[in-house]
């Protein structure tokens, strides 16, 4: 007989980690059947690492090196080998803000997703609900997709689409895509669990 046995999360956040505590809620209400096993952030201050430790969950800060936009070799590898130490099945982005580079990629292959603001492929990269504002759409949301080594171009799991409002400010429209991120991250997640049971 096999034992199934509940989906390992490792969560990178570069912020506040509201997106991880939709996830862990979640666990909690039992919606989504997971653990979260390591958080990992590249801010020393984030407050994701502090939401870690008040639910008594792994958090590492990992200096991020010299670059803005990603790791510096070096910090790639030991994010992999802190990944690997906690056993995670699947790596999960919250609010991480730098480019996956390929150690990591290759590491979980298939098993990195990454929650993005926006109807994906439309209006990929930074402040997407502002470029949507910009863009004069009528429709806007969010996506959970694969990483691939693609600046948001991996394949989508689930989308939510959020109306864009007359007199929509970028913060009241982004505040409203937040909310439902919260409620496709976890179902998201739940669904890749699902597949990986198959």
């Amino acid at each position: 007989m096999q034992i199934k046995r509940r989906l390992k999360l490792g969560v990178l956040g570069s912020g506040k980690g509201s997106n991880f505590k939709a996830i862990a809620d979640a666990i909690d209400a039992g919606r989504l059947d997971a653990e979260v096993c390591i958080v990992i952030s590249d801010v020393e201050t984030a407050g994701i690492l502090d939401l870690a430790n008040t639910r008594h969950i792994r958090a590492e800060f990992l200096p991020p090196g010299r670059f803005r936009t990603k790791l510096e070799p070096e910090a790639e590898l030991r994010l992999v080998e802190l990944l690997r130490e906690a056993e995670v099945d699947l790596v999960v982005l919250a609010g991480y803000m730098r480019m996956i580079k390929v150690p990591l990629l290759e590491a979980f292959p298939s098993r990195i997703v990454n929650i993005h603001p926006s109807l994906l492929p439309n209006f990929p990269g930074l402040a997407a609900w502002k470029q949507a504002l910009d863009a004069g759409a009528k429709i806007t949301g969010c996506t959970v997709h694969y990483v691939d080594n693609g600046m948001d171009t991996g394949p989508v799991i689930l989308q939510a689409e959020v109306p864009v409002l007359p007199g929509d400010t970028p913060e009241s429209l982004h505040a409203r895509i937040q909310i439902a991120e919260h409620t496709i991250y976890p179902a998201a997640i739940a669904k890749v669990a699902g597949s990986a049971g198959k």
